[in-house]
């Protein structure tokens, strides 16, 4: 996947300012930056959600960008948006079956659904739960589980550690390598949490004001995060600086 020169407006406000990212298949990539910065406008951009006013998004070499949500989820993306918006009156089953309602071919989804429930046991043991009967570390996991039930190539993340107890955020990066590594899917999160998100990503960017001011190896960014003491692990809206002198990509303030 790869933007270029990536414009989004919201009305008048000018929200993202000239993004250049990209995505290798199979690659995990973060996004991180304070409330305000565009990190989810980002992923509604490439979700399809939100049209660019200019500036382009391909996968593969197809341009995919101001087509809608269908052409992206029909390209092989899906989004697992910030708060687990998961169908609370239905079952853990029924949820992931929902996921798949682009797929054909009942037995692949029905092994794919047993993968699930390898993946995230406690989806397997709770298989007959109504969503809302679960807690949010569980809502969360059935949420990128059915994400993926649509075998996507390219998995958006955003937030997956927001209002998660600390014992679940530990499990996240675990949980998200298997889960590349078994889909052979390409990950984008937008995370808050520094720890949690150079855990799961082998580089990423730090984003404000809708601009890439930081772009570098998840070594680099945590030594960037560890220097400024930015994003500690509850996350936080720590600022950053302008003049950190690092690579900066889309523009400066």
């Amino acid at each position: 996947m790869a933007l270029t020169d990536l414009h989004v407006y919201y009305g008048d406000a000018h929200v993202l300012h000239g993004i250049d990212l990209t995505v290798a298949a199979g690659e995990s990539v973060c996004v991180m930056g304070p409330n305000g910065a565009g990190k989810s406008t980002l992923l509604k951009a490439i979700a399809g959600a939100v049209a660019p006013r200019t500036g382009t998004i391909t996968l593969d070499g197809d341009r995919i960008s101001g087509r809608g949500e269908r052409c992206a989820v029909a390209a092989g993306i899906s989004l697992v948006p910030e708060g687990r918006h998961i169908f609370q009156a239905m079952t853990i089953e029924d949820n992931l079956r929902i996921g798949a309602h682009s797929r054909s071919g009942k037995a692949a989804i029905e092994q794919d659904i047993a993968l699930m429930y390898d993946i995230f046991p406690i989806l397997g043991e709770r298989r007959r739960h109504l969503g809302k009967a679960m807690s949010g570390g569980q809502q969360q996991m059935l949420a990128i589980a059915r994400g993926l039930m649509s075998r996507p190539r390219l998995l958006l993340l955003d937030e997956p550690s927001l209002g998660l107890a600390p014992i679940v955020v530990n499990e996240l990066p675990g949980v998200l390598r298997r889960v590349r590594e078994l889909f052979e899917v390409a990950v984008l999160v937008v995370e808050q949490n520094a720890s949690l998100a150079l855990a799961v990503a082998s580089r990423g960017v730090i984003m404000e004001t809708g601009r890439i001011h930081i772009a570098g190896t998840a070594d680099e960014l945590r030594a960037v995060v560890a220097r400024d003491g930015l994003f500690a692990a509850s996350g936080g809206d720590e600022r950053i600086p302008a003049s950190s002198g690092h690579h900066a990509k889309g523009g400066t303030e």
